[in-house]
């Protein structure tokens, strides 16, 4: 049987470097009407181009020097003083993630922090972040991240803002602070997410999301009253109402029989499946859709985790593992944000610098995610099929990249 030769071996790697070049040109032109200017625009495109190259830092001074300029005065301005809507090509990020990772999904909220050393740069303040695992001189900020069986990326942001921050009229000025922004708690930020993505016509799957958000009382309403069903951790002290008495989940996990437990994958790990034991208590309705809490045990110590899900009647103990299970994706993109698109690594003060930084970010991330997508396509589509997850070893993706003389 005569062998392929070299040129066609390489063949489906080489269109898909093709596609991936023509898809971040589509990227530069979805974003170009929401800027005024041609230069404007021209520098968004280069800062995007610049997260996802080759600067070990990435921050004004590191993604100028990338994109060949000897001063960050272009990025600067970009940044800080150019005209254009940051909230606009937010918006379109969400509908590029679903046009490339697909509809339905699931939306996952969580934050993060930004250690930072000073007191100037907005929202900094003495507060506890799990990217330091204590309390730290940080900002923090509260992201949405669209998750489909294509992939994941991050595709929204907001600054959480300490309350002294909000009532100190001196730093409002310094840092920006627009007069109509107001002390808003990390769930109210999640909640405001949330609605711009329903309000959108998005259809999730689920809405999940830790302890921070699931001891809320009013986001569960919020997401309840529009029936959308939900997998949210909460604190086994968290009060739920159970017939006509108010009940902790770590009470009522007691009286869970043996056999209601049951062996479940909560999804795909780095080791293969991650398998704990299983079990779920009735709650009271609410609009025709069921609630239960639903409780995880570790098999390696045997620790507990608590749930209170919202679902369909019929929703089976496995969808509402796999659900609770779907949210360790935002914590991977954080990291693959973090360490491939410059995340973390901005050097700005303002909120309007903040926003804008974030948004390019998640322009870049979705990106990727896209890029992901596509060389995961099956091989009847002509590509090679790749491992979904972050990009560790040498694949189409990073060659691209090497090749456009961005990594």
């Amino acid at each position: 049987m005569q062998q392929p030769s070299a040129a066609e071996a390489q063949a489906p790697e080489v269109r898909l470097v093709g596609q991936l070049a023509m898809e971040l040109e589509e990227v530069g032109a979805w974003l170009q009407p929401h800027f005024r200017r041609r230069e404007a625009h021209s520098a968004a495109v280069e800062y995007v181009k610049a997260l996802l190259g080759r600067a070990q830092r990435k921050n004004a001074w590191g993604l100028s020097e990338d994109a060949g300029y000897r001063a960050p005065y272009t990025f600067q301005h970009l940044l800080l003083r150019a005209k254009w809507d940051a909230d606009a090509v937010r918006d379109d990020v969400l509908e590029y993630a679903r046009r490339a990772l697909g509809e339905g999904g699931i939306l996952a909220v969580d934050e993060t922090g930004f250690l930072k050393k000073g007191e100037k740069s907005v929202g900094v303040a003495r507060q506890y972040t799990g990217t330091a695992g204590k309390v730290e001189n940080a900002q923090v900020g509260v992201f949405l991240a669209y998750v489909t069986p294509r992939g994941h990326a991050l595709v929204d942001r907001e600054l959480y803002l300490p309350e002294p921050w909000t009532e100190d009229a001196a730093r409002r000025e310094a840092g920006g602070i627009p007069e109509e922004v107001g002390f808003e708690s990390k769930p109210a930020l999640a909640q405001g997410m949330l609605q711009r993505a329903l309000g959108a016509g998005l259809k999730p799957a689920w809405v999940v999301g830790d302890e921070v958000y699931g001891r809320d009382s009013t986001l569960r309403r919020f997401l309840e009253d529009l029936h959308q069903p939900y997998v949210l951790a909460v604190a086994s002290n968290t009060h739920v109402w159970r017939g006509f008495y108010q009940v902790k989940p770590g009470d009522m996990v007691k009286e869970v029989p043996p056999e209601a437990w049951g062996r479940l994958s909560a999804g795909a790990g780095t080791k293969g499946p991650r398998l704990y034991d299983w079990a779920r208590m009735s709650l009271n309705r609410h609009l025709g859709l069921s609630r239960w809490l639903l409780f995880r045990r570790s098999l390696a110590d045997g620790k507990i985790a608590f749930y209170v899900a919202h679902a369909r009647r019929n929703a089976s103990l496995e969808s509402l593992a796999r659900a609770a299970g779907s949210r360790w994706a935002v914590e991977e993109d954080f990291e693959s944000a973090k360490g491939e698109v410059g995340l973390a690594d901005y050097e700005v003060r303002t909120w309007t610098a903040w926003h804008r930084h974030m948004t390019l970010c998640l322009v870049a991330h979705v990106f990727l995610a896209a890029a992901r997508a596509m060389a995961n396509l099956p091989p009847q589509e002509g590509l090679p099929p790749k491992a979904l997850g972050l990009p560790r070893r040498r694949n189409p993706m990073r060659a691209f990249l090497a090749r456009r003389g961005l990594h």
